[in-house]
C-alpha cells in the first residue's frame, strides 16, 4: 500500500511540474506521447485479434492446421479482423474472424467461405512473406531460447510497416525487447530494418502481484517508451497483474499505468526534481 501511495504522490507531483514546463517543450513531449501511445494501442488491437482468433480457429478447425499458410489481423472502422489463409503464393481465406471493438472474445463472427484476399489483406500477406524471408536471411535478428519471433504486418493510417516481437514460450513471464521495425517501400519490399531495443528484458511474474517493470533506452534508441513496449504490456499486464512500467532515457522518463492504460512522459529534469522532493518528504529512517 505504501508503494502505491508513493507512486500516486509522484504522479501528482509530476502533473504539477509538467504544468510548469515551458509550453513549446511540453507541447512537443505531449505530441510524441500521443503518437507513440496511439501506435502502441493500434498494434495491441491487431495482436489481441490474432491471439484470440487463433485460439478460436484452431479449436474449431484443428484438422485444417496443416493446410494453413498463416494468419494476420487488421482493423476496420467497426471490427478487428483476423484472417487465416491457405498455403501458396495465391492464397485464399480459410477463415475470417471479426471481433467487435468491445474486446469481448465471445463477441465474434466466423466466416469459413473461401474467397480471394481483398487488397488490404493482399498487402498484409505480401508484407508477412517479406518479413519471413528477412528472418531467414538477415543476421540482424537475434534468437533466444524459450522464445519465438512474432511477425506483425501492420498498416496504420495508410502507412505500411512490419513489427517483429519476441514472445516467451513460458507462462508467467513477460518479455520486452529484442524487437524490430521493418520499413517498406511502395512495392511492399523491405527498405530498412531497425532494432528497437539492444537486448531482451525478461520478467518473472508468476505468483508476483503488483509488479513494476523498468528498463532503459540507450542513447541512439527511441527516447520514449516504444509502441512495442506498450503493445506487449497491454497484452500481458492483466493476466500478470502488473502495476506500472517505466522506461528511462537520457531526456525522458516514460511511465505506463497498467490499470488505466495511459502513458505519462516526464523530462529527466522534472523527474530529478520529483525525486529530490521525495527525499525531503520521505527521508530514510
Amino acid at each position: 500500500m505504501y508503494k502505491y501511495l508513493v507512486a500516486v504522490m509522484m504522479l501528482f507531483a509530476a502533473a504539477s511540474l509538467m504544468a510548469q514546463e515551458k509550453e513549446p517543450e511540453r507541447n512537443e513531449v505531449d505530441r510524441l506521447t500521443d503518437s507513440v501511445m496511439a501506435e502502441g494501442k493500434a498494434l495491441y488491437r491487431s495482436e489481441w485479434a490474432s491471439w484470440h482468433g487463433t485460439d478460436i480457429f484452431l479449436e474449431k478447425y484443428k484438422e485444417k492446421q496443416n493446410q494453413m499458410g498463416g494468419y494476420f489481423s487488421y482493423e476496420t472502422a467497426n471490427n478487428l479482423v483476423n484472417v487465416f489463409f491457405t498455403k501458396g503464393d495465391k492464397p485464399v481465406t480459410m477463415g475470417v474472424i471479426s471481433f467487435g471493438k468491445d474486446f469481448n472474445q465471445q463477441n465474434y463472427r466466423l466466416d469459413t467461405v473461401a474467397r480471394p484476399l481483398n487488397p488490404i489483406e493482399q498487402d498484409l500477406f505480401t508484407l508477412r512473406k517479406a518479413a519471413f524471408k528477412a528472418l531467414n536471411t538477415d543476421t540482424v535478428f537475434k534468437r533466444y531460447n524459450n522464445a519465438n519471433f512474432n511477425v506483425i504486418p501492420f498498416i496504420n493510417k495508410g502507412v505500411k510497416r512490419i513489427y517483429i516481437l519476441t514472445s516467451p514460450l513460458a507462462v508467467g513471464v513477460v518479455v520486452l525487447g529484442n524487437d524490430y521495425l521493418l520499413s517498406v517501400n511502395d512495392k511492399n519490399e523491405i527498405s530498412s530494418i531497425k532494432r528497437i531495443h539492444n537486448s531482451l528484458i525478461s520478467a518473472d511474474t508468476k505468483d508476483k502481484k503488483g509488479q513494476t517493470l523498468m528498463h532503459s533506452h540507450l542513447v541512439g534508441k527511441d527516447e520514449l517508451m516504444s509502441a512495442t513496449d506498450i503493445c506487449t504490456l497491454m497484452l500481458y499486464e492483466k493476466e500478470n497483474e502488473l502495476n506500472q512500467a517505466y522506461v528511462m532515457s537520457k531526456k525522458y522518463v516514460s511511465i505506463w499505468d497498467c490499470k488505466k492504460d495511459t502513458l505519462v512522459v516526464l523530462t529527466m529534469q522534472a523527474w530529478n526534481r520529483i525525486n529530490e522532493d521525495q527525499k525531503v518528504r520521505h527521508p530514510k529512517q
